[in-house]
């Protein structure tokens, strides 16, 4: 019976596993065909379209976008993070359950309506689409992540050690940097990874802050595809797969992803 439960349960994974990887799967495929048009199974195989992609300056510098504000908005949203994790789970004040609430609804509002929102705002406000205003978009999206994570590391954390080091006569900035911020590093990164791959990734509410001449690479891919559909839409889309995968690789190279998600890796 045991064995049987194990085939089946194989059996499952293996068909979820497939499930998730078909349609990148079929994307790195289509992106490799020789015909003008984006096909699956590919007819014949060619690099001619990451070639072709690479020449293209408006698609490498809406990469070069996308990367600026995804860096800037994982920077940021840690050090909110941290600030806002640390005021909520030790301090008591006005208006903290009402914090906490719009933290956690953040998660449940669409997308879309963010991105309308933030538009009406910004038009009220007199702000121009800019870098910038791109980056306050997405800060919107990325800080509840960070703080939930921040949050998640301070609930782990000995104040014992804390006050230990305080007794010992350590100023408050030298607790905070020895003591704390290594104690929280991991659910930091774990923040600083989210923020980064929520920017990079984000179409819905970059669509409505930026302009014809600032783009991020989704929206570039997006505003393409309703001209042409070649296969430089799936070079491209595979090109971003493969720079996530990357960055997963180098997380877990370096920093390991029982730490990257907060877990004490010295049990």
């Amino acid at each position: 019976m045991s064995r049987s439960i194990r085939i089946l349960g194989a059996a499952f994974a293996t068909l979820v596993a497939l499930f998730l990887l078909a349609p990148v799967l079929t994307t790195i495929a289509s992106s490799l065909t020789t015909t003008p048009y984006v096909t699956f199974p590919p007819k014949g195989l060619t690099l001619h379209w990451y070639a072709d992609v690479l020449s293209k300056p408006e698609f490498m510098s809406s990469f070069g976008l996308s990367i600026g504000i995804a860096v800037a908005a994982a920077i940021v949203s840690v050090v909110i993070g941290l600030a806002g994790g640390l005021a909520i789970h030790r301090h008591r004040f006005p208006g903290r359950a009402l914090l906490e609430g719009l933290l956690s609804s953040a998660f449940a509002v669409p997308t879309i309506v963010l991105g309308i929102g933030l538009l009406q705002w910004y038009a009220q406000l007199g702000l121009a689409s800019s870098p910038l205003t791109l980056l306050m978009a997405h800060l919107v999206l990325t800080v509840p992540y960070t703080v939930r994570l921040s949050l998640a590391g301070l609930a782990g954390l000995d104040r014992s050690a804390e006050r230990a080091a305080a007794g010992l006569g350590a100023a408050p900035l030298s607790v905070f940097w020895h003591v704390t911020l290594p104690a929280v590093r991991g659910a930091l990164i774990g923040g600083a990874f989210f923020a980064f791959i929520t920017s990079f990734d984000d179409l819905t509410v970059a669509l409505f802050v930026v302009t014809s001449d600032m783009q991020t690479l989704p929206v570039r891919i997006f505003n393409y595809m309703q001209y042409d559909y070649d296969p430089s839409v799936t070079a491209v889309s595979t090109l971003m797969v493969l720079f996530a995968l990357i960055a997963i690789v180098v997380i877990e190279r370096f920093v390991g992803v029982a730490r990257l998600f907060g877990a004490d890796d010295e049990r």
